[in-house]
């Protein structure tokens, strides 16, 4: 967690992270270029450069778009989740010089503006397999502009959780923007078999491991639970790890029960920060932490302890022998629940 705002904020981790991602697009450059040498060495430099440099950002594209769904089915792959901005940031980098590229070679040498020329060089719009794939690419780099320019946790605190997630869930539109851009232009013009082919592969894996993640998720949705006078029975204690939560739905809201040093506190599951699943947690010293970004509250009153100020909602347990039951009614955000002790 950080309290004040500062341009870039790298602790170790960070920078052994921005590193390997550093080193690994100027090897897959490197490689491509020899490659791309090897069996066609009649290749211009602005070709490789914009074939390179999309080819790399459609890859790290699906790396961004598998890192959540992975994270939610092994927790392994947190540490990436967690740094998962500065990934996307230089996705839209090299994006940003693959579409830089294409609008000097395709449309910049002429007498007409760039950007003019890229939407009336072509106007067959109604014809499917005319159409100006180009068009496609450049309203998908602008969300993946926008993206990128508000990755700051300045524009996630000013413009709200809410808003700041679902702008940001407009990567998937711009996938598909990206996925006809791709198409649309190998039937078009000289056809990659390579492109094609991860985009073909890419796009299954991340449709599999999306609905598997789903699948896994409505489980917790769909579970039942017996009401007993206004209250849920949700489970027997002996079913939450120590330090740990389990996950139900109340109320059509998630909720999380955590057990911790002979007691049982319940919070609303969602994190303030970016929604992250507090359930999913665990609690460090003695406090809540998101498993996402680090983001702490204390189980009893679901409030950040200060100097910050982030606070959830609360709730009411009780206890019938070995059996929890939960109040469905939650407290403001921030109250203070007297644990459940066993």
């Amino acid at each position: 967690m950080g309290l004040d705002y500062k341009l870039v904020l790298w602790n170790a981790h960070k920078k052994t992270y921005d590193k390997i991602i550093v080193v690994s697009m100027l090897l897959y450059i490197i490689m491509f270029a020899a490659i791309t040498f090897v069996f066609n060495s009649e290749t211009s430099i602005e070709t490789l450069v914009i074939r390179a440099f999309g080819s790399l950002a459609i890859i790290m594209l699906h790396i961004i778009l598998v890192i959540g769904p992975l994270a939610r089915l092994n927790t392994n792959f947190l540490p990436i989740l967690y740094n998962r901005r500065h990934l996307g940031v230089s996705m839209f980098i090299a994006a940003l010089i693959h579409g830089g590229f294409s609008m000097f070679q395709f449309h910049a040498l002429g007498d007409v503006n760039p950007v003019y020329s890229l939407f009336t060089s072509n106007m067959d719009y109604g014809s499917l397999t005319n159409f100006p794939f180009q068009v496609l690419g450049f309203f998908a780099l602008l969300i993946l502009f926008l993206m990128a320019s508000t990755s700051h946790d300045f524009f996630l605190g000013n413009l709200s959780a809410k808003v700041w997630k679902r702008l940001h869930m407009m990567v998937y539109f711009g996938y598909a923007l990206i996925i006809a851009h791709v198409f649309l232009g190998a039937f078009q013009q000289e056809t990659s078999l390579f492109t094609i082919g991860i985009m073909v592969l890419g796009f299954i894996v991340v449709a599999s491991l999306h609905l598997i993640t789903g699948f896994k998720e409505r489980k917790i949705d769909t579970t039942k639970t017996k009401e007993k006078k206004g209250w849920l029975e949700v489970c027997n204690i002996s079913e939450i790890e120590e330090d740990r939560a389990k996950i139900f739905t109340v109320e059509n809201e998630r909720v999380a029960i955590f057990k911790y040093n002979g007691k049982l506190s319940a919070i609303h599951n969602v994190c303030k920060h970016q929604g992250g699943p507090l359930g999913e947690g665990k609690i460090i010293d003695g406090c809540i932490t998101c498993p996402w970004h680090g983001y702490q509250y204390l189980p009893s009153n679901g409030q950040s302890p200060p100097p910050f100020t982030e606070k959830v909602a609360t709730y009411e347990l009780k206890l019938d022998g070995e059996t929890v039951f939960i109040n469905p009614k939650a407290f403001e955000e921030g109250t203070e629940v007297k644990p459940c002790k066993f």
